[in-house]
């Protein structure tokens, strides 16, 4: 049976979608080709589900398993509306081979942690999922009913996978997680601690950490980010900067300790990123000029910003909707160009830089610093290369070495 797999969402799932492909024998590269389709999902919006649903509808000729975090949200719906010919929950990804045939829902529960090893991926980095689930409890998020409580995935299968992957050519390694941050709470150890281990690997050249809350960032992570292997880039969330409105977001983080952790991280040379919500019930004129104000203190250089989306099922979709779409819209844009300027400040310092190349396009070859910042070499390097450069021009769209 040809099967493929359509990728909705998170790096989790496409963690998650590379291990399916590894223990299915026979993926294809498109839908026309396919017998079945498995559709590892996202259920973070309601527009998320109205794009699942829109694809499950226009691929109704074939056969298809739905899984993800939309099996938990819209499954059953589909199911007995005949959309679908099953639905599977996380637990059995690691084992779809198994369901190829299955008809039914069968969701199982969120004791699991995942212990397949990625071997083989057929890009120049490789995601690395490290933990499931989360313990927060933020008012506008649906991911702890379709995750699961924060659960660690053993450290003797996170680093057998990445020596592994290593072994085939692999040399960035993306740490990803529902929760990352909150690794080896449950196993006596720490993300501090797992990074140094995977920095000790040989041919580990980079590693690089998806999203993580402001109270895990610990003197030990922000020691590492020197290391050399460490990209001196982290991504914290902070979802927003005012305190009023952090309280009704039911967030954990507020203004003045945040904003003194970023500007100790700035002042070592790290580039900043975060999460952003514009729009969230409760937004208030007052509480954005606020949050402007206290933003523009903020030593950002990289932002995903997010306008509200009503999640039906959360504490936030019972409140007022009281910011209408254009004010959202107007706010994310204020604070996108922000963030564009800073980091156009922060590229003039011009270090020299290590890049990893990803693509060659139009004479070009693309890849990323240790700063997470694009860099465009007139020169053609293979794929997965390494590549001290200097002496480059910052342009406003990022670097360029000609």
């Amino acid at each position: 049976m040809k099967v493929f797999i359509k990728t909705f969402g998170c790096r989790s799932n496409i963690f998650d979608s590379e291990i399916m492909k590894n223990v299915i024998k026979d993926v294809v590269n498109s839908e026309k080709e396919a017998d079945l389709i498995i559709v590892n999902s996202c259920t973070v919006t309601n527009f998320a589900d109205r794009d699942l649903r829109q694809y499950i509808n226009r691929w109704q000729d074939k056969k298809i398993i739905l899984t993800g975090c939309g099996a938990y949200t819209q499954g059953e719906k589909l199911f007995k509306e005949n959309k679908v010919n099953a639905v599977l929950g996380h637990k059995y990804k690691e084992e779809i081979d198994k369901f190829l045939g299955f008809k039914g829902i069968k969701l199982g529960d969120f004791d699991f942690k995942n212990s397949k090893i990625l071997e083989n991926i057929s890009k120049t980095k490789a995601f690395i999922k490290i933990q499931e689930g989360c313990d927060f409890e933020c008012a506008y998020c649906i991911i702890p009913f379709v995750r699961g409580k924060s659960r660690s995935i053993d450290e003797k299968i996170i680093l057998d996978e990445i020596k592994k992957l290593r072994d085939i050519g692999v040399s960035e390694f993306v740490l990803t997680g529902i929760n990352m941050g909150s690794y080896g709470k449950d196993t006596n150890t720490s993300l501090s601690e797992l990074i140094e281990k995977i920095s000790f690997i040989r041919g580990v050249k980079r590693i690089r950490l998806g999203s993580l809350e402001p109270s895990q960032i610990d003197e030990r992570l922000i020691e590492l980010t020197q290391n050399g292997i460490l990209e001196k880039h982290l991504h914290i969330a902070l979802q927003h900067t005012s305190d009023r409105m952090l309280r009704i977001m039911k967030r954990r983080n507020r203004v003045k300790p945040t904003l003194k952790l970023f500007e100790k991280l700035a002042d070592k040379n790290i580039a900043l990123g975060t999460d952003f919500i514009v729009g969230h019930p409760g937004e208030s004129e007052d509480v954005w000029a606020e949050a402007l104000e206290n933003f523009k203190k903020y030593p950002l250089t990289h932002i995903h910003i997010f306008r509200y989306s009503k999640r039906d099922g959360t504490l936030s979709a019972e409140m007022k909707q009281d910011v209408p779409g254009d004010v959202a819209r107007k706010r994310a844009k204020i604070l996108e160009e922000i963030v564009r300027k800073n980091n156009y400040n922060f590229r003039l310092k011009k270090p020299e830089v290590l890049v990893h190349i990803e693509d060659f396009k139009d004479g070009y070859s693309i890849g990323y610093d240790e700063y997470y910042n694009k860099m465009k070499i007139k020169k053609e390097f293979n794929k997965g290369e390494w590549v001290r450069v200097k002496d480059y021009k910052v342009k406003e769209e990022g670097n360029v070495k000609e």
